[in-house]
């Protein structure tokens, strides 16, 4: 099957109908923005940068127990010194260094991230109440971490999140690495912390419950970030979404044909759920992880024909009956 190229000027209608859209549902609820929530992003790799001495770095480790254990793994050490000891090699490291002058550079000003995703825990909050917000830190990972994520706290790598054409990158794919950018870090926070609302049923090991998942996280992260482009969730270029409904009756009987749905080979899933540049079972001009994108239409579809709250759709662990009950069927072009 072809991955056919659709028309510049249906590549026009398109972005007009998105343009309308966005204009139309780009709205946080006043409610949501009104709640007694602040948030204040600890900038870590300043504090640990600017230690100078053993001592320095002790009272850092006191200062924030949260992050020296869960994110340092000092309890992994014979003792508190080593621990110190191997951070003061890092915080001597030339190529650190510059790392961190670069890091300072693109990030002297995060008010924009502090301000959405502060946007982004209150309306959490006001969807789950019982949500405890975390701690929310930045720091200078060395490139070996874009995210930690606990219950209490959230540290975000920035250098991982340099521009893509800035000299330092991480060691990733290309196709992944192009994702790891400002824009995506808020996105990728909300979509890991929809795990903690995205029930599943455990005996379920087809392509539909592993579609129906993705499809629940994205839906939360597009419900929780109203105003954030599709692209930044899903990590596809806009060319790439607007390629994928042209072309959703394709891909869509590409599953019905070939009997996916209730497919439980993990090598299989993956073909069309994993990481790759493309989803080469389909075309090689199709993107990677198209799986995932079907199963957030089928989760829209379900959410808007059922009428559920975001609350009732991430408890709901059945994706036979999401799917049964979502009425989905491919968007005809005409």
């Amino acid at each position: 099957m072809k991955f056919v190229r659709f028309s510049f000027l249906f590549s026009i209608i398109i972005l007009a109908l998105s343009c309308e859209k966005k204009t139309e549902e780009c709205k946080i609820d006043q409610e949501i923005l009104d709640l007694d929530l602040t948030l204040k992003i600890t900038r870590l790799e300043d504090e640990f940068f600017n230690a100078s001495s053993k001592e320095n770095f002790q009272f850092l480790l006191e200062k924030y127990p949260d992050f020296a254990e869960d994110y340092l793994g000092q309890s992994l050490y014979a003792s508190p010194d080593s621990l110190i000891s191997e951070l003061i090699a890092i915080h001597q490291d030339s190529a650190m260094t510059v790392l961190y002058d670069s890091v300072k550079v693109q990030f002297q000003d995060i008010s924009d991230i502090e301000t959405d995703l502060e946007n982004a825990l209150k309306a959490i909050k006001y969807y789950f109440p019982e949500f405890k917000v975390p701690k929310v830190y930045t720091f200078l990972s060395g490139f070996n971490s874009d995210l930690i994520i606990s219950e209490n706290m959230i540290v975000i790598g920035l250098d991982y999140y340099l521009p893509t054409t800035h000299e330092f990158q991480p060691d990733l794919p290309r196709y992944m690495a192009e994702r790891y950018d400002r824009p995506f870090i808020v996105p990728m926070i909300v979509t890991a912390l929809s795990s903690r609302f995205n029930e599943i049923n455990p005996q379920d090991n087809t392509m539909l419950a592993e579609m129906i998942y993705y499809g629940k996280a994205y839906h939360f992260t597009k419900a929780i970030l109203p105003c954030t482009s599709d692209q930044f969730i899903i990590g596809y270029t806009e060319d790439e979404i607007a390629e994928c409904y042209a072309n959703e009756e394709y891909i869509w009987a590409h599953f019905v044909e070939n009997e996916l749905l209730y497919e439980t080979n993990p090598f299989d899933i993956t073909k069309y759920l994993g990481e790759a540049p493309f989803t080469d079972a389909i075309s090689t001009k199709a993107p990677g992880r198209l799986g995932r994108w079907l199963g957030w239409n089928i989760v829209d579809d379900y959410q808007f024909n059922q009428d559920v709250t975001l609350p009732e759709l991430m408890a709901n662990p059945d994706a036979e009956q999401i799917f049964r009950q979502s009425g989905y069927r491919p968007r005809p072009l005409n």
